[in-house]
């Protein structure tokens, strides 16, 4: 039997983040690829230090001419994205700071396998869900993200001027019979202006967003409160430390509650599994506990470069499901294409959809009507059920 009480811990950072700010370019350059070509490939990496940001990695086009063209336009997305979160300071502004464009055309080697529908790479993926939260989510990374969320929308709105665009949440969660019932440990590190000096002065502008986000009853005279604990953070962004794509694998998906496979996810168009079959295995997973047939799910996948069907496909419902496992691994593949190709066409994935998941988590948000975040619909819910 698995461990019923329990405290757990998980951890978000902002948009406006060092990682979140590299990652949000990469993802950027995609959907720009994307509208132009829904077949575009794209590897993007980004980093980013005080005053410069440097861009690499392979992308491609059918037409020359065109890839020419949204290479020259590289420049002004990232500072687009750094404007668009708010970074207006002297050694990292979206109108001084200097940008690097290393891109290059797509490997042909790499290419010769993802032409014949084959995957992009080697790896394993994983998936998870939970009925713990209306999302179907860990609850200590979902609120943590709402935190940050609702932070953001005060800061963009003018409501709370002092905030600036770096900062991270993290929340410990007590666990009675596998739920979460209390919040014991808040802590809230967030950037904010000059004039701004005492963690106290902080706590009085963000306490009442974290209250509004939070469920009333999780708060309790004994939650422990560590607002910017080590006191002044006017220093953030690029500025304060560097940025680098994918390095916020465990921010992007279940905050520690599930396996992860190693694949970070922003920058990569659909036919890299990394991020496809990531979504793919969330989509299933989501599906199986909305479908009640289990209360927690994990799922497996694994691929090889240049071959089209997954090589494995692992469920494990840890004990709360109500049929055995290996039916449901059995169902799986009869009620999705789980090849990279079919898993673009199910999902919709070959659309610009992808600078929204840079920040706040992959997982865990609502479906966009034009098709963002469409691996966290439940519409299979009835159609596994059916097949098992």
């Amino acid at each position: 039997m698995s461990r019923q009480n329990y405290l757990f811990t998980s951890e978000s950072v902002s948009e406006g983040h060092p990682d979140k700010v590299c990652d949000r370019i990469s993802d950027a350059i995609l959907d720009t690829f994307l509208k132009e070509e829904a077949n575009a490939r794209v590897a993007c990496e980004t980093f980013a230090t005080s005053g410069l940001v440097v861009i690499g990695g392979e992308v491609g086009l059918s037409d020359q001419e065109r890839l020419k063209d949204q290479m020259g336009r590289i420049g002004q997305i990232a500072r687009d994205c750094i404007r668009d979160i708010g970074y207006e300071q002297e050694k990292f502004h979206w109108n001084t700071c200097h940008v690097l464009n290393f891109l290059h055309e797509q490997s042909a080697h790499i290419a010769q396998g993802v032409d014949r529908d084959g995957a992009g790479d080697q790896g394993i993926m994983f998936g998870f869900a939970t009925n713990e939260t209306d999302a179907l989510m860990p609850a200590p990374i979902q609120f943590s993200h709402a935190i940050l969320r609702r932070l953001a929308e005060a800061r963009k709105s003018d409501a709370e001027p002092t905030l600036r665009p770096d900062a991270k949440s993290q929340l410990t969660m007590r666990y009675e019979d596998g739920k979460p019932v209390e919040v014991t440990q808040i802590v809230l590190s967030t950037q904010h202006s000059q004039e701004t000096q005492t963690s106290a002065d902080i706590r009085a502008i963000v306490e009442p967003y974290i209250r509004e986000v939070l469920p009333a009853e999780w708060i309790t005279d004994k939650t422990e409160w560590w607002v910017n604990p080590t006191g002044t953070f006017v220093i953030g962004g690029p500025d304060g430390d560097a940025g680098l794509t994918g390095r916020k694998i465990i921010v992007d998906t279940y905050g520690g509650a599930a396996p992860h496979g190693g694949g970070a996810f922003s920058g990569k168009d659909p036919t890299k599994v990394d991020r496809s079959a990531a979504y793919a295995a969330r989509y299933l997973a989501k599906n199986i506990v909305a479908a009640g047939m289990a209360e927690r799910c994990t799922i497996q996948l694994s691929y090889a470069i240049g071959i089209s069907h997954p090589l494995s496909i692992y469920v494990d419902t840890h004990g709360t499901g109500e049929l055995h496992d290996t039916a449901i691994e059995a169902a799986i593949p009869r009620v999705m294409d789980l090849t990279p190709r079919g898993i673009r066409e199910h999902l919709g994935l070959n659309r610009p959809i992808y600078s929204r998941t840079a920040a706040y988590g992959h997982f865990g948000r609502e479906p966009d009507a034009d098709g963002g975040f469409s691996w966290e619909r439940t519409d299979l819910a009835e159609a596994l059920k059916k097949e098992v």
